[in-house]
């Protein structure tokens, strides 16, 4: 198999768990404003499209505007911005992960629907050693996935070609955006979604652990 020469990683539920802080930093806004707030787990299925669907879909019904979505946010993204690494971490292996791909002279990047400021944050706070080639995450009029035009951003500046990326994520829209983007797909079952919701998109691989990636990318098993 020949070797992957650019990774392209999602971040919330792939490279790292960040739905504590997420769950934190929007029920302080909705409490903030006097709405109900929200159980920890019920988060994994209200993001991955973007902080502003993450709003909307955890106002209550018949508050669902726009203009309630544009309020909470005022309260959401100042306390976010200061609290998004509170209680967020790797998931198990991910660090070992970027570091040995690193040393092999793998491109990596990061493609999230987080508001780039946080993402740079996160990134920079947790894997401040490894040099991606890009950090990318929702950005003013820009399409967020599963519209492939991030991934086609990356590719362009890592200079190479589609059939040398692998895009690893752990949702369906992940894996919308790596077919729509016509690159090799790989699912991760310890993030957000089920693997149902995976299976649904037919990426070319699903993993349990984070090393079942290597063989992926490395053209011999380490």
């Amino acid at each position: 198999m020949k070797m992957k020469k650019l990774v392209i990683f999602d971040l919330d539920g792939t490279l790292i768990n960040t739905i504590a802080d997420l769950a934190q930093s929007t029920n302080h806004a909705l409490h903030a404003l006097g709405y109900p707030t929200h159980e920890e787990g019920s988060y994994k299925f209200r993001v991955g499209n973007g902080i502003n669907k993450l709003l909307e879909r955890s106002l209550p019904e018949g508050e669902k505007t726009e203009e309630n979505v544009l309020r909470v946010r005022r309260e959401f993204i100042p306390y976010y911005n200061v609290h998004n690494t509170d209680l967020s971490r790797p998931y198990a292996g991910m660090e070992d992960l970027l570091h040995l791909l690193n040393e092999k002279g793998v491109k990596m990047a990061v493609a999230s629907n987080k508001y780039q400021e946080a993402t740079t944050k996160i990134i920079r706070h947790f894997f401040p050693d490894i040099p991606f080639v890009a950090v990318l995450g929702q950005r003013e009029a820009k399409p967020i996935k599963p519209d492939p035009a991030v991934l086609h951003e990356i590719i362009e500046l890592a200079g190479v070609e589609p059939a040398e990326v692998l895009y690893v994520g752990d949702s369906g829209v992940d894996m919308q955006t790596g077919a729509n983007a016509g690159v090799e797909t790989c699912g991760v079952t310890w993030g957000f979604r089920p693997r149902t919701e995976l299976d649904t998109f037919a990426p070319q691989h699903i993993v349990d652990e984070a090393a079942e990636i290597i063989p992926l990318i490395l053209p011999v098993t380490l």
